[in-house]
């Protein structure tokens, strides 16, 4: 049986907690099953003081003390909640995270877990994720720690030998249960890790990264002025010739310091602001139109239908297809109901 600790606290994300436990025990029964009952996970949920802890929804966690674990760890399990980004204030709270992180073989981080993971160096050198919406603030904050915003979740391998754990991050909440599903698969099969999935209801590898459920990019407003012009321009009608020269001769700037300025004063190149906007235009039209991919595609300035699928595949992780069954916010009628046996 391999040992897994996960940590609770005051404020945690219930579901950060929940899931990657509901992942592990559902691959005890399953091994159990098939005649190996010695193969699977022996989860505890731990705290400090081994009290009742009150998650960031009100479901309460009993817990059992740190002191109970045992002196080696296979797997520790830092989930997140908004509490997690308070804690690493805290200096008793970061010791002990640092003390079972060196008794473990495998640190994971669920959300913004890595928020406390940093906190005590463990994170270090690593490529790691966390949600969406709090990558910037990581990156920010641990300059050691490489931030990647958009996959479900990364493995970064430690080469430096005991008290240096591999570690696991993943995205926001739901990735958790994604993330235990690739620890099931790595540590026993694919087939096992199948059969957790088909009970979960889950997708054993989740299609596209965080970047298709995260909100459409924010991006700097100019000052007033030609700058700003532009913008507007595109973002009024992102369809049109929109090349570098048409912008800077519709703002009266030289081409050349139209591309300065413009860059200066937004963050982005005007070639890479059109393409964010084209983007963002479509998710909103795959979203609220019934028009097709190709009308889509015209009217955001793709071009072609086959234009368009190649650039959300590239920035989003998904065809403009799988996008909009996912995220249509249309009002269609319902289907007539199918019962369907697993």
């Amino acid at each position: 049986m391999r040992s897994v600790a996960i940590v609770a606290y005051d404020g945690v994300q219930s579901l950060d907690v929940s899931g990657p436990a509901e992942v592990l025990a559902g691959a005890t029964q399953q091994l159990a099953a098939c005649g190996h009952s010695d193969a699977g996970y022996d989860v505890s949920i731990v705290s400090l003081r081994g009290d009742a802890v009150r998650t960031e929804s009100a479901v309460t966690l009993l817990t059992d003390s740190i002191d109970t674990l045992p002196s080696t760890l296979d797997t520790l399990i830092v989930p997140g909640g908004f509490e997690a980004l308070r804690l690493p204030a805290d200096d008793e709270f970061v010791g002990q995270l640092t003390t079972l992180i060196g008794r473990c073989s495998r640190l994971v981080t669920v959300c913004s877990g890595s928020y406390l993971a940093a906190a005590t160096g463990a994170l270090d050198g690593h490529e790691v994720t966390t949600h969406w919406a709090r990558a910037e603030q990581l990156a920010d904050t641990y300059r050691s720690v490489t931030v990647d915003p958009d996959p479900i979740f990364i493995h970064s391998v430690t080469p430096d030998g005991p008290g240096h754990p591999d570690v696991w991050t993943s995205a926001g909440v739901t990735a958790g249960i994604d993330l235990c599903l690739a620890l099931v698969e790595a540590d026993h099969s694919t087939e096992v890790a199948q059969t957790v999935a088909q009970w979960l209801v889950m997708f054993l590898r989740r299609p596209g990264g965080q970047s298709q459920f995260a909100s459409p990019t924010w991006i700097r407003q100019a000052a007033p002025g030609p700058v700003q012009h532009a913008q507007s321009i595109v973002v009024d009608d992102p369809g049109a010739d929109h090349r570098v020269a048409a912008l800077a001769r519709r703002v009266g700037l030289s081409e050349r310091h139209f591309i300065r300025k413009f860059t200066a004063e937004v963050g982005l190149s005007p070639a890479r602001f059109v393409a964010q906007i084209r983007v963002d235009a479509a998710r909103h039209e795959l979203e609220t139109s019934d028009d097709t991919v190709e009308v889509i595609a015209r009217r955001c300035g793709f071009g072609t239908g086959e234009t368009m699928r190649r650039t959300l595949v590239r920035q989003l992780g998904v065809a403009p297809d799988d996008y909009r069954r996912r995220f249509t916010h249309r009002n269609r009628p319902q289907p007539p109901i199918r019962k369907v046996s697993l």
